[in-house]
Order: structure tokens, then sequence, then C-alpha cells
């Protein structure tokens, strides 16, 4: 701080330092000195420097700058100085004191230069990614505003730098999730600048969900009622959609159009138009134009063009097309839009067609713009757009095309309301030039790749003034035409005669009919005048060029060679060549070539139509080599035509004729899929029918069984020892079976003594094995445990078995009981009567014991299953006995050989004593007793060891 008071502002006797010296010394503190807040203070001192003396501070602070951006970046107040310090020197956003001081242009220079320096490490760029993601608002903020200035300077070199660092495009786009608001606008700011005329950052950023946070922002900020927020995020959507195929794909796949719907929601009150909700809305306008533009591929046109419609967006826009109230700009751009989301899109046309406008009584939309077109106190640029608008109406689309040249029709007329033919045959014979111009070229569209139109078109009469004769409208258009009107006229109606009579043999020997055609074409063509009559020389030899090549020779005086003889004779067919060719030369020619919507930039610049330019491209070639070529090619070539006419006609006869074989093949295949339904319902309902028989011939034979049996029971006695008969017959079946229910149970008690035997065989090896060791005795006690729990089990099944044999008995005994009344029955009953009665309650007992007999044998079936279950899982208990048996006589086995193995040592070990003390009584050592040998064991093993050593 003391070193600042000194350069800064403190007294001092001496001369005051320059700004050169007072920053030299600002930099040699940064550089050298060791404390943090020294370098603080300096590079603060330098901050407030540098807008003053800019240029001073970038060349002698900037590489010291920048190495307080790589070392100290743990103190975010030094970096945030510094990254302000370098903002404002490469920065060009002055103030207004500055500029007038300093040249825009050499302004410009020196933050281009001072960038250049700055960005020719690639690590400073790659560092002040990293910068931008600290979440310090000191740091993250001038972060931003300086790439925000590196890219407006020196946007292609940065946006390479950045595109090659790692995560650097993801990076900045977490910039638009941040919480503070300054922070988030000033990150659609730098968000612009990086994607201008990428299309690799524009794809990356658009993946990296740009979409979805823009139009969240868009709809928090207001939508168009919203700030100069929306509007950076409108340009921002713009830079990612235009022109770039993928992005727009991108956006109609992921839902995104239907969420443009709610900007043009204006309301009813359409006063309070704030210049900010303008520019927003006019924004919002372009956007949707970015997405139907012709210049994208058609099918991506067409699949958003649909999306609009079934989203609501077209008619939200017709609908502030027809409000009242609404500025002329945005009206302007209004009708623009609508143009580009119905041109070529037939469900969308039809739906314009339909619209109208809200007056008493209701007009077509169509209708009420045309009237603006053709009125000349309405704005250029407003005219020009209900003109494009109509185009885009007729584009490709023959159902409208034939709408509009109906009410031109005589039959179809209507004297009560004004329809769009006579507007704009009102604008063509008007005294406004340009309302002539825009009702010539729309005329033209509405007859545009239409060979029948154009012949419906000649059938038009026009009444001139009272009392003279109507006159067609061909007739009138060349009248006018010799008239020698304004030149923008004339431009008009000879593009409307060019498309007329192109490709339409009838309109061209109709032109032809009129004597006066042709001297005036060729007068006009011959003479020689000034540059702004060059352009219409060029139409007037492209109309009669266009007379001889599509002409079919059917009037004698203007037959395909007497003209060009004319044109030889009078104009020379260099010089015809010549004058066809200022078409093509001219500016405006290239102008409208360019694009399909006319935009001018004034009334008199309006000479061309884009898609008249296309027909002149194709004709100029063809109307060269025709004027060349003789009779006898001439001749050829028309038989040429001929024969394809026929070919054609051919072609087009088999075409019909396949086209009603198919129809019939159709109609064949309906009427066998509806003969084969009905035939399948049919037999459905015969197999039904034939069900139906059967059961009642069922039913039918036993009622007539029935009645057998009654007759039989009244006729004799023995008749009724048969129906017994049939009855013992069952009763025999039962006892068979109660006879095979006693085998299975003598094979399950078998079975049971067999288990009985093995675990009892089990068993004693077990107690014998008691006495080895502690582990096996206990893993013995738990198998006896089981085993007993076994034998219970056991005792159950067998005491269950003596319950079932029981039952058995008894139904063996009530078995003979039924056998004896049987038998018994009295053969000597008083009458028939009696022995029915006595029969058929005999029947009855029988089958009630029959029935019971059957429930037994079924209940004696559910506990022999009930055994077989009891039989498995003792038959797997026996085998998890067995199981353990072998694993403890393994362990008995092992134990037995560790204990042989320690018995071997032991007497090993004892032959070794023995030795060691016959040793030391040689050599004179007392021996001690056992017990004392063992209580010194340890001892003795010592001097074992010294005298093994003095051996």
């Amino acid at each position: 701080m003391n070193f600042l008071r000194g350069v800064m502002g403190g007294p001092s006797a001496g001369p005051q330092p320059s700004g050169a010296d007072t920053i030299q010394k600002l930099c040699d503190r940064v550089a050298s000195s060791t404390l943090l807040e020294d370098r603080r203070d300096a590079v603060r001192a330098l901050k407030s420097l540098s807008k003053k003396y800019r240029l001073e501070v970038g060349i002698q602070a900037m590489e010291h700058l920048i190495h307080v951006l790589q070392t100290d970046r743990s103190d975010s107040e030094i970096i945030g100085y510094a990254l302000d310090t370098l903002y404002n020197v490469i920065s060009n956003d002055l103030e207004e004191e500055e500029q007038e001081e300093n040249s825009a242009k050499q302004v410009d220079d020196l933050g281009s230069q001072f960038t250049e320096i700055f960005i020719k490490q690639q690590d400073n760029v790659t560092l002040l990614l990293t910068l931008v993601e600290e979440f310090d608002f000191h740091v993250r903020w001038p972060a931003v505003k300086l790439l925000t200035s590196l890219l407006k300077q020196q946007g292609p070199q940065v946006q390479q730098i950045i595109l090659v660092s790692p995560m650097g495009v993801s990076r900045l786009m977490d910039l638009l999730a941040d919480s503070r608001e300054v922070i988030r606008n000033d990150g659609v700011l730098l968000l612009q600048q990086l994607t201008k005329s990428n299309a690799a950052i524009q794809k990356i950023v658009a993946f990296e969900n740009a979409f979805e946070r823009l139009l969240d922002i868009i709809t928090e900020e207001g939508n168009s009622d919203g700030g100069i927020v929306v509007e950076d995020c409108l340009l921002l959507l713009q830079n990612l959609l235009k022109n770039n195929n993928s992005n727009q794909n991108f956006f109609k796949e992921g839902s995104y159009i239907q969420r443009m719907k709610p900007w043009f929601e204006v309301g009813d009150d359409n006063c309070g138009w704030s210049a900010q909700k303008v520019t927003n809305l006019h924004l919002m306008l372009q956007l949707v134009r970015v997405l139907v533009s012709p210049t994208n591929p058609p099918g991506a046109t067409s699949s958003c063009q649909k999306a609009m419609f079934h989203c609501g967006l077209l008619q939200q826009l017709c609908t502030i097309l027809m409000a009242t109230g609404v500025p002329a700009d945005i009206l302007t751009e209004t009708i623009n839009t609508v143009s580009e989301v119905i041109r070529g899109c037939q469900t969308n046309q039809d739906y314009f067609a339909s619209v109208n406008a809200p007056s008493n009584p209701p007009r077509p939309a169509i209708v009420v713009l045309l009237m603006s077109m053709v009125n000349e106190r309405q704005p250029f640029v407003l005219r020009c757009a209900v003109l494009y608008c109509f185009q885009c109406f007729l584009y490709k689309n023959h159902k409208g095309q034939g709408e509009i040249v109906s009410t031109l029709l005589p039959s179809t007329i209507d004297g009560n309301s004004v329809s769009a033919g006579q507007l704009l045959c009102g604008g063509l014979f008007s005294t406004d030039s340009l309302s002539n111009w825009c009702a010539a070229v729309a005329l033209a569209h509405a007859l545009q790749e239409n060979a029948t139109l154009k012949e419906q078109l000649l059938r038009v009469q026009l009444a001139t003034s009272i009392g003279n004769l109507p006159v067609s409208l061909l007739q009138q258009c060349t009248n006018i035409l010799s008239q020698g009107s304004k030149v923008q006229t004339r431009v008009g109606l000879l593009m409307l005669l060019c498309t007329w009579l192109s490709n339409c043999s009838i309109a061209v020997t109709h032109f032809l009919h009129n004597p006066a055609n042709v001297p005036f074409l060729t007068g006009q063509i011959a003479e020689n005048l000034g540059e702004e009559e060059q352009l219409v020389q060029g139409l007037c030899a492209l109309l009669l060029g266009i007379s001889i090549y599509y002409n079919d020779n059917s009037l004698e005086n203007y037959r395909k060679e007497k003209l060009k003889q004319l044109i030889e004779k009078r104009i020379g067919r260099e010089n015809f060549i010549e004058k066809l060719g200022f078409i093509s030369k001219h500016e405006l020619y290239s102008r409208a070539a360019q694009k399909p919507q006319p935009s001018f930039s004034s009334p008199d610049h309006m000479m061309f139509d884009h898609e008249f330019t296309k027909l002149v491209k194709e004709l100029e070639g063809v109307i060269s080599k025709a004027i060349y070529k003789s009779s006898e090619e001439d001749k050829k070539e028309e038989e040429v035509k001929k024969t394809l006419e026929q070919h054609d006609n051919i072609v087009t006869h088999y075409k019909k004729v396949i086209r009603e074989q198919d129809q019939e093949l159709e109609e064949l295949k309906q009427r066998v899929s509806t003969l084969t339904s009905q035939n399948e319902q049919l037999q459905a309902t015969v197999t039904q029918q034939v069900s139906q028989i059967q059961q009642h011939k069922d039913q039918y034979n036993l009622l007539k069984v029935q009645l057998g049996k009654d007759t039989q029971h009244h006729n004799s006695h023995s008749d009724t020892f048969q129906m017994n008969g049939i009855q013992t017959e069952e009763v025999s079946k039962l006892r068979e079976e109660l006879e095979e229910w006693k085998n299975k149970h003598e094979l399950l008690q078998g079975q049971l003594r067999e288990k009985d035997s093995v675990i009892e065989k089990l068993n004693s090896p077990q107690l014998e094995m008691g006495t080895t060791e502690q582990s096996s005795q206990t893993s013995k006690s738990g198998g006896l445990e089981h085993s007993s729990e076994l034998q219970k089990e056991l005792e159950m099944l067998r005491s269950q078995i003596q319950l079932q044999s029981a039952e058995i008995s008894k139904l063996q005994m009530e078995n003979q009981k039924l056998q004896v009344m049987n038998t018994t029955a009295d053969p000597v009953l008083a009458d028939s009567g009696a022995r029915a009665a006595a029969s058929s309650e005999l029947e009855a007992r029988l089958e009630q014991e029959m029935k019971e007999l059957k429930s037994q044998v079924k209940a004696l079936s559910e506990e022999k299953e009930s055994l077989r279950q009891h039989l498995d899982s003792s038959s797997s208990t026996v085998a998890i006995l067995q199981e353990e048996k072998s694993k403890l006589q393994r362990e008995v086995a092992e134990s037995k050989k560790e204990q042989d193995d320690l018995l071997v040592l032991l007497a090993d070990q004892d032959q070794k004593i023995s030795a060691l003390k016959i040793k030391l009584k040689d050599l004179g050592f007392p021996v001690e007793d056992e017990d004392d040998i063992e209580s010194g064991d340890q001892g003795d093993e010592d001097e074992d060891g010294d005298e093994e050593e003095q051996d």
C-alpha cells in the first residue's frame, strides 16, 4: 500500500511520474512482490488504469496478468482484478469520450491485435475455460465477459481452440443453469458468439440440451412480453437452427415446435406493443421461417409444416394475420411466415383457403390480402409480402389454382361480392404500374405448370367500356402492351404472356390469330433502344421464340418456317439471339433467381419473378436451337413429336386400362372377401345346427331307453334281475379294486419292515462308536436322536396302516351284505308293482353304497400318496444317516492313525533317551530318576548339546 501511495496519489516534492512509468512500476511490483496483498493492490491499480491507458497496459502488463491467472488461483480477488484488466484491454466497448478521441478502425485493430497475442498460446484459452467453471461470482463473471470479447475479436480461431479442448463446449453450457441471472444472461451472449458460422459447435450445443434450457428461459421471462434476455435467447436459437439440417431435425423430433405456439398468443388487446415486444415477436417469426425455409431439404420442410399445423401454430399465426391493431412490420413478417408455412403443403394450403377475415359479411383471407396488394396506398414491403403469400398458396396447388381461375370464368362470377379474379384483373389494368406487375405475376402463378387452366383462361371475356364488345383477357393484355405503358407494366404483362403461352399450343394459336401481335414484337426487337428498353426487347424476343417453339402450324400465315424467315429478314438471327440474352444478363434477373421471396430495395427494382427465371433458364437454349433449325429438321422433329405423342397416347390408354383392371380386381377381391366371410358364418351355423341335432338324437335315445326300462319292470321279474346284473358287475369291479389296494398295502408294509431293519442295523454300530472322541460322540448322539424320531414316525405309519386295513375289512363286510341282499331278493312278490318298488329301493341302496365305496377308495388313494411321501422322507433320512456314519468312520480311522504315529514317535524318543543315559553313565555323570528327568528335561537337553560339541 505504501508503494501505491507513492506511485498513484501520494504527495511528492519532485515531478509526477507519467502513466507509462506508473504502469511499468506496477508491472514490476506484480512480477517481483512476494506478498499476495502487494500483488493484489498492484493488479487493482492496473485495472483502474487499463481504460485510460489501454495500449500501455496491454503491451506491458498482459504477460504478468496471465502469470497471475496461472499462479494465484487460490485468491479469487486478484484473479477477478486480472480478468477485468484483460477485458478492458481486449474489449472494444469503450466509453463515448474514448470513442471521440480514437477512431473506430484503430479501436478494432487494437482489440484484434491484443486478442491475437492472448490466444497465441492456446493454454491461455484453456485456462479461461477452467476459470469459467469456478462458482465464485468475482471469477466466473469476468471470465465469461473476457471469453465473449475474445470470440468477438477472433471468432474462428477461438472457436477452434474451444472445440479441441476437452469438454470445452460442455463447460460453457453449464452457464445456462447458473442461478445468478447476470452470469446466465452473459452466458447466452457468449454462446451467441461461440455458435456463429460453426456447424460442429452448433451441433454440440444443441445436443447438450440447449433447446430445452433456452425455451425454459423464454417461458420464464414471459415469452414475447419478456425483456432483452428473450431477444438474446432467440438470436442464439437462430444461430443453432439456421442452415443446420441436423439441428432442425433434432428440434422437430424433440417436440419443441409445439412449445413455440404460446409465443404468438398476443391476446385481443393489441394496443400495448412496446419496442421490445415488437423485436421479440419479429425474431420469433423469423425462427419459424428458419424451420420452413424453401432452401431447406424438402422432406425436412414438409415435416415441420405438418407439425406446425397439427400443434395449432399455423392457426395462431392466421389469427395474428386477421387481427386489428398489429404493427405494420409485425403484420408483414407474419404474412411472410404464413407464406412459407403453407408453401407446397396441401393440408396447410387448404386450411389457409378456409380462413375468413372477421368482417361483415366474412371474406376469405386471400381476398382481403389481395385487396392490400393492389392498393397503392399500402406500404411497399406489405404488398411484396402479400404477393409472396399468394405465390406460396398456389405453389404446387392445382386445386387452389383452379379455384382462382374459376373466379374469372363467366359461369362462376358473383356480382354481389368481390372475388380474387376480379381483384387481379382490376390490378392488371389499373394506372399503378406496381399493381400491374403484382397482378400479372400473381396470375402467372395461377397458370404455372397447368395446361388445362391455360386453355380455360382463354375463355375469359372483359367488358372494356359500355357499348363496346367484350374482348378476351389475352387480347386486352396485348392491347395494353402495344400502348407503350411504363416499363414495369410491360415487363409484368410480357412475363404473364410467356408463362401463359409456354407449353400450350392452343394459347399460341390464339395469340398469333391477332395479326397485330407479331409485327409489334418484331418491331420492338428490331429497334435500337436505350438500356431501360433492352429488358423489354429481351422479353419480346422470348415471347416470339415461344410462339415459334410451341407452334402447331395450324395457322397458314404463321407457321414455324414463315416466322423464322420473318426473323431472318426483319431482325437477323444473331441479333435475335443477342436480344434474347439480355434477360439472363440483367442484374435484377440474377437477384430474383436467388430465392423465391420477392425482396426489392425499391419499387423500381421490381422486375423479375423467381419462378419466371426458371422458365427463362429452361427455354432460352431450346429457342436458340429452334431458330437455327431448318424446315427439314422441323419436320423430323414434328414427326418425332407425333410419334412420341402416339406412344404417349398408347401408354396413357394402357395406363387407363390397367387402372380400370386394378379397380375391377379390387372390387372382385372385396366380393371374394365378403363371400368368404359369409361362407364361414354359414359353416359355423351348420356346425351349430348339426350339434343341436345330435343332442336331440341323444335325448331321444335316452327317453327311448327309459321307456324300455319301464316296460321291462312291468313285464317280467327276470328283467329286473338283468338290471341288477349290471349293478353286480360294478360291485365286482369295486371288489377287484379293493383287492388291488390290499396288495399295494402289503407291499408298503414290506417296504416299511425293510426300512426298519436298515435303521436297526445303523443304530447298533453307532452305539459301539461312542468312546472314540468327544466330537464324534456328539455327532453320534444326534444321529441316535434322529433315528429315534424315525422310529416314532414308523410306529405312526403302522398304526395308520392298521386303521386302513380295518376300514378295508369293514368295506368287505358291507360288500358281502350287498351280495347277500342281491341273491336273497324275494322271487315271489305279490304283484309286479311290489316287485318294481323293491327293485327300485334296492337300486337306490346299491347306488348309495357304491358312492360311499368310491369315496372311501379315493380317501385310500390319498392316504397312499401320503404314505409314499413319508417313505420318501424316511429314505432320505436313512441316506443322511449313512453319510454321517461313513463320515464318523473316516474320522475314527484318522484318529487311530494319528495315535499310531504318536506311539511310534514316543518309542523313538524313549530309545534316544536310553542311549543318552548310557553315554552319560559311561562318561561318569550321575543319572537321575525318570521323574527328575521329566522335570528337568530342558536342562538335560542343554548338557547333551554341550557333550556333543566336546565330542
